[in-house]
């Protein structure tokens, strides 16, 4: 098992403050030593394990960083997410983390900045983009991709944290409420016209303007040819 999961497994068991580089060296069957050669604390190690959570979600994989179109890229995000948020092991992270940050603040800031905040960075990036394509009409994409998180997560991770639900959210519920964020989102952020209607009106124009010279250059030779018989 790779030290990061090690890691995770020790973090949720026994807490931030509480766990050791000592206690995570013996789990993995090897020395503090060798720990340190590969992380120089325990907040290193720490920032690794949420950074491991994020990538499942936007990641080099993900339909985002493979610029699908938004209705896919969104969608993958969204339950992406939900999968993530509604395991019992991210609300205990989450726990950790709320009740540890006041004693230990940059823990706070390392937990953002690896998790919620690099999701929030690549799908900024990915809506900005997007916008630029004509694919989406989106103005302020940091703003867009704050409030499509806030959409998907929101109630259900409130839930977690504070009330965990009795029963566990479907697979089917899950991709209901994720469809109708990107539904919701693309109502309020998709260009007046198709991305694929805009190209055809590109395609159309270039070929009018095209159209258009050969027929300026077929009056200019009509002109020159008469003007030449009338000289003669």
């Amino acid at each position: 098992m790779e030290l990061a999961a090690i890691a995770e497994r020790v973090f949720l068991a026994r807490g931030f403050s509480d766990t050791t580089m000592q206690m995570i060296a013996s789990q993995a069957g090897g020395s503090k030593e060798t720990l340190y050669r590969h992380f120089k604390s325990k907040e290193a190690l720490f920032a690794e394990v949420v950074g491991r959570r994020a990538v499942r979600i936007s990641g080099p994989e993900s339909a985002i960083a493979r610029d699908e179109v938004p209705e896919v890229a969104l969608f993958d995000l969204g339950i992406s997410l939900m999968r993530l948020m509604t395991k019992k092991d991210a609300a205990s992270l989450f726990s950790i983390v709320i009740a540890e940050t006041p004693r230990s603040p940059k823990l706070g800031a390392i937990f953002y900045a690896q998790g919620p905040g690099a999701t929030l960075k690549r799908l900024t990036k990915y809506l900005r983009v997007a916008a630029s394509r004509g694919q989406l009409r989106c103005r302020e994409p940091l703003r867009a991709a704050k409030l499509f998180l806030g959409a998907v997560v929101a109630q259900h991770h409130l839930h977690c944290l504070i009330d965990r639900p009795r029963a566990a959210i479907s697979e089917t519920e899950m991709r209901k409420h994720v469809r109708a964020a990107v539904s919701m989102f693309l109502a309020r952020y998709r260009p007046e016209r198709p991305y694929s209607d805009q190209g055809r009106g590109i395609r159309a124009g270039v070929l009018k303007r095209a159209n258009r010279g050969k027929v300026n250059r077929g009056k200019v030779k009509k002109n020159n040819k008469h003007k030449s018989t009338s000289e003669r």
